[in-house]
């Protein structure tokens, strides 16, 4: 679980620049054609050879899933190549597959990536080539193994009704909570984020010292917070983006920041730094935050390590009077190539990775995306005893109750509150002293990747 937090925590700023230089390169050469001529499942498909072997590419994390396939089909001819996982949007796999479709050959089969927008780019023709993500919903994969997938997991990758590839695990956010702490202190665990700022005004007065939360990452001033309150600052309705830091609910969960910052129960230190440990250590009454903080903050040596039998998932955070619509902090993607000239066997590993007992209930460090897997998972991590209260139920409705309101675009919105947010937070600046700025960053960003901006 360590290993798979630290993709969601780091930022690229320079992958852009090195991609429109290897397109520029593309695009000044000739570009061979596309693929043949059979578009039964939605995309020309190449001449297939039944039987050849498939490529696939995957992180380090990824990598015991190859083992669990060769054992499971040992029919089927593999070549795994272990790669970054595009890990921090560093645009290794786009710059790769501009080079293959300069050169007309090369792309792997199937692809694991840890940016669920990647679809963004891979759906799209590029350099005289189709686009190298498949479309899975057109004929291809059944329908009754796509409607598998837990509500709204597949929609970062659903671009005007088809959908290019299959999401393997999900990172929801619950409110996490001690409740040691809650009983030693008296509170009941907050539902609402009205009751949570409420929560952080006792706590401020009674028992100074003692966190809600940090909101020292980009992930989570971002991704938990402004995206848990359906806030509408990262928007995108197919080649238009919007970010309205004015709307009541963006509005609203500013406030609620600067005032939790204010009032001291707030730590403005990343939850990953030694700063935060300090602080938080034994002093963590409970936090907003995705499902692998389990392994990655709470049952880490080296970080909280909270004693067994204290920690629970609440239901996640929403505004009194609304339903719930939670945050997403990750959670990786497979893509298939559309060029691939063994579909079958491509097909068969994609099922494979995202729904078997094999490699998602027995081996994988996340929440599986796949419903039954996803809750067999649950039950494993649940049957020590390690959590208390409801912990297997909310973690998994919660799983879809994630806002379908964020946008996918093709760059992180973690970059611009990491810019901005987060220096100024450094210098005793409040969050609401910098929003219009925040906005300007991101809808440069937006600019510079080609979309139409709106305010």
């Amino acid at each position: 679980m360590a290993t798979q937090h630290r993709r969601f925590i780091r930022f690229a700023r320079f992958g852009a620049l090195a991609l429109a230089g290897v397109t520029a390169v593309a695009l000044s050469a000739c570009s061979p054609g596309s693929g043949g001529g059979d578009t039964s499942l939605g995309f020309p498909q190449a001449e297939q050879e039944a039987g050849s072997p498939i490529t696939v590419w995957v992180d380090a994390t990824r990598e015991p899933i190859i083992d669990a396939f060769k054992k499971a089909h040992p029919d089927i001819q593999i070549n795994a190549e272990t790669y970054d996982g595009n890990a921090s949007g560093s645009a290794s796999l786009q710059t790769r597959i501009a080079l293959f479709d300069q050169a007309g050959e090369g792309w792997p089969d199937v692809v694991f990536s840890t940016q669920n927008n990647d679809a963004s780019w891979a759906s799209k023709e590029s350099n005289g080539q189709q686009a190298f993500a498949a479309p899975v919903n057109k004929g291809w994969f059944d329908e009754d193994f796509l409607a598998g997938f837990t509500p709204g997991s597949l929609d970062p990758l659903t671009i005007d009704g088809t959908t290019y590839g299959l999401r393997n695990d999900l990172a929801q956010v619950v409110f996490w909570y001690d409740q040691a702490l809650f009983d030693q202190f008296g509170y009941d665990v907050p539902t609402t984020w009205e009751e949570y700022e409420q929560l952080s005004d006792r706590v401020a007065q009674e028992h100074p010292g003692y966190l809600l939360g940090s909101v020292g990452d980009g992930f989570l001033g971002s991704y938990v917070y402004y995206w848990g309150a359906q806030a509408p600052i990262f928007q995108l309705d197919g080649n238009d983006f919007t970010s309205d830091f004015g709307a009541e609910n963006s509005q609203k969960m500013t406030d609620l920041l600067d005032h939790m910052v204010a009032n001291k129960t707030l730590s403005t230190a990343s939850v990953f730094g030694s700063d935060f440990i300090q602080q938080a250590q034994g002093k963590l009454l409970g936090m907003p935050g995705p499902v692998w903080f389990t392994g990655a903050l709470f049952q880490n040596p080296d970080s909280l390590n909270v004693p067994s039998g204290q920690l629970g998932a609440g239901t996640p955070l929403h505004w009194e009077g609304e339903d719930i619509g939670t945050g997403n902090v990750g959670g990786g993607t497979w893509l298939a190539s559309s060029h691939s000239k063994n579909l079958d066997a491509a097909k068969t590993f994609m099922e494979f990775a995202t729904s078997s007992d094999e490699y998602q209930v027995d081996l994988a460090p996340g929440y599986p995306a796949y419903a039954e897997a996803g809750e067999k998972w649950i039950a494993k991590q649940a049957a020590d005893g390690y959590f208390v209260g409801d912990f297997e139920k909310n973690v998994i409705d919660a799983g879809g109750q994630v806002w379908s309101g964020w946008g996918f675009p093709s760059f992180s919105a973690e970059t611009a509150y990491s810019k901005v947010v987060l220096p100024a937070l450094a210098a005793g600046k409040s969050i609401g002293d910098v929003t219009s700025d925040w906005q300007a960053e991101i809808l440069n960003e937006a600019q510079v990747q080609g979309y139409t901006v709106t305010r």
